[in-house]
């Protein structure tokens, strides 16, 4: 299908009077292109200017439209510009001050010498930083670039448009001045030092496209080290998305999670963070595969996170290929490779099977295939029903953790925000083509930001109960999970 993403402008001269015009519309559509704009952008006594905006399936495909533009007789091409690239001309963002410096008062204020007084309110409590200072509001995107979007190792320069256009996500969906930063390193050591060193700076991090399983050794690290909420989006945003879209897929097929046998494919980041927010929510029958088959017990060489996966999935002990597994299955989750099922496969599953091919920009089965034999189908693309997006996610549970001002995120969270996504679509309107809301829906952002406020908060207050009055005997087990997840990393608080 074309598409916005290949869009492209042809500016070019034709003759006044004729056929040429009407011509150009013709000769886009029958090499398969999709008309959004034609504009004549100048005149002269026997030619016209028209600029030709259209859709295409991809880069070469733009040429072949752009080739039977110039076949129309008299036709002069003149230019032609890809939309995207030019959306992408110095970057997608950029700083702006919130005060005028326009004379000397405002610029005393603004900076010396006034901006003394505040440097010394926070060095006296170093609270005030999140008052006074832009940590108030800021969020650091930080990638090595190793884990591009699908695009595999493409290191920190070129990871920099993607960490751009999350940043202005940010900001147009949660008001959250967010900063890019691509590391020049994909060593794990550099990684979670260059991160503590400027984490000051922040409220929370975000960690985006780096590659597993280093991933959750950066994570889980900086958990440890950081009084601010890390949080890995390609694993944890997929998570609750997924989830939420599960929610009410599960409801529009009258099926309950802790009955239903889920087969998913792919454990790297998103899979192995979708199985753990799944088992967390209840699901009672999850199984995994990834590129050495279905992942079970007995199989060998399995690292520390398939080894999770092993031992908290698959309770009849499969060990099938995926197709084996998705026979008889009720939910099939794809987040691995594109073309791995077919329509085929998809009518072995049970009646009213879902499916959710997430895979992009090629889905693990064909959406077509799969809706004639599943109750509802979902993909990551925004050219088929029910996108499952991060951007549902990452905006909303970042302004809740900052306007709480959290010190840390757990399985609470996600749920809280997963449930606030699928609450927002409401009974009147789900069905089949609609189980998840479009990332324009008015207050589904909102929706994730107060549900996620709301479980910070009572995240931090049970934390302070529990260091205020101390653990009883019989509760430390749980009570001692929960202060470690929420205390200060302090060495003096650790052995106080």
């Amino acid at each position: 299908m074309p598409s916005v993403s290949y869009s492209i402008t042809v500016r070019l001269v034709v003759p006044v009077g004729g056929s040429a015009v009407s011509q150009l519309t013709n000769r886009v559509e029958q090499a398969g292109g999709v008309v959004t704009a034609l504009d004549v952008t100048a005149s002269g006594a026997d030619r016209l200017r028209i600029d030709v905006t259209c859709a295409a399936r991809d880069t070469n495909h733009a040429d072949e439209i752009v080739a039977g533009l110039k076949q129309v007789e008299g036709v002069e091409v003149h230019k032609v510009s890809d939309r995207t690239f030019l959306m992408h001309l110095g970057g997608t963002i950029e700083m702006a001050s919130k005060h005028p410096i326009r004379n000397r008062d405002e610029l005393s204020m603004v900076y010396t010498p006034g901006v003394a007084r505040v440097c010394l309110a926070i060095a006296s409590n170093p609270e005030d930083a999140r008052r006074l200072t832009i940590k108030r509001n800021a969020v650091a995107v930080v990638t090595d670039g190793s884990a591009v979007l699908g695009l595999g190792n493409l290191g920190p320069a070129a990871a920099l448009p993607v960490m751009e256009g999350k940043a202005a996500l940010f900001k147009r969906f949660a008001g959250i001045d967010a900063w890019p930063l691509c590391l020049d390193t994909q060593d794990v050591d550099e990684i979670v030092r260059t991160v503590q060193v400027i984490a000051p700076v922040f409220a929370g991090i975000n960690l985006e496209d780096i590659s597993a399983p280093r991933c959750f050794e950066v994570e889980a690290r900086l958990r440890e080290l950081l009084d601010i909420p890390v949080f890995h989006d390609d694993q944890h945003g997929t998570a609750i998305v997924v989830f939420a879209a599960l929610t009410n897929s599960l409801r529009v097929v009258g099926k309950d999670l802790s009955a239903v046998r889920i087969v998913m494919s792919g454990a790297g980041a998103a899979g192995s963070a979708i199985v753990r927010l799944l088992l967390k929510a209840g699901a009672g029958n999850v199984v995994v595969a990834d590129v050495a088959g279905v992942i079970h017990r007995g199989r060998a060489h399995l690292d520390r996170s398939l080894g999770w996966i092993a031992e908290h999935t698959n309770v009849d002990g499969f060990g099938g290929s995926l197709k084996d597994a998705v026979r008889g299955a009720d939910v099939f989750i794809g987040v691995s490779a594109p073309n791995i099922l077919t329509g085929d496969d998809i009518a072995t599953m049970a009646d009213n099977s879902i499916v959710f091919a997430l895979a992009n920009p090629d889905p693990e089965v064909e959406p077509g295939e799969a809706r004639k034999h599943a109750g509802v189908v979902a993909t990551g693309r925004s050219d088929y029903p029910n996108q499952i997006n991060n951007v549902l996610a990452f905006p909303g549970v970042f302004r809740g953790l900052v306007d709480a001002s959290a010190t840390t995120i757990d399985d609470t969270l996600l749920l809280a925000a997963a449930k606030a996504i699928a609450k927002s679509v409401s009974e009147e309107e789900m069905n089949a083509d609609y189980v998840i809301p479009s990332v324009f829906h008015e207050e589904v952002h909102k929706a994730v930001a107060a549900a996620v406020r709301e479980a910070a908060t009572a995240l931090k207050d049970a934390a302070a109960a529990v260091i205020e009055d101390g653990p009883s005997p019989m509760d430390r087990g749980a009570t001692d999970e929960v202060v470690a997840a929420s205390v200060s990393r302090d060495p003096a608080a650790a052995t106080g």
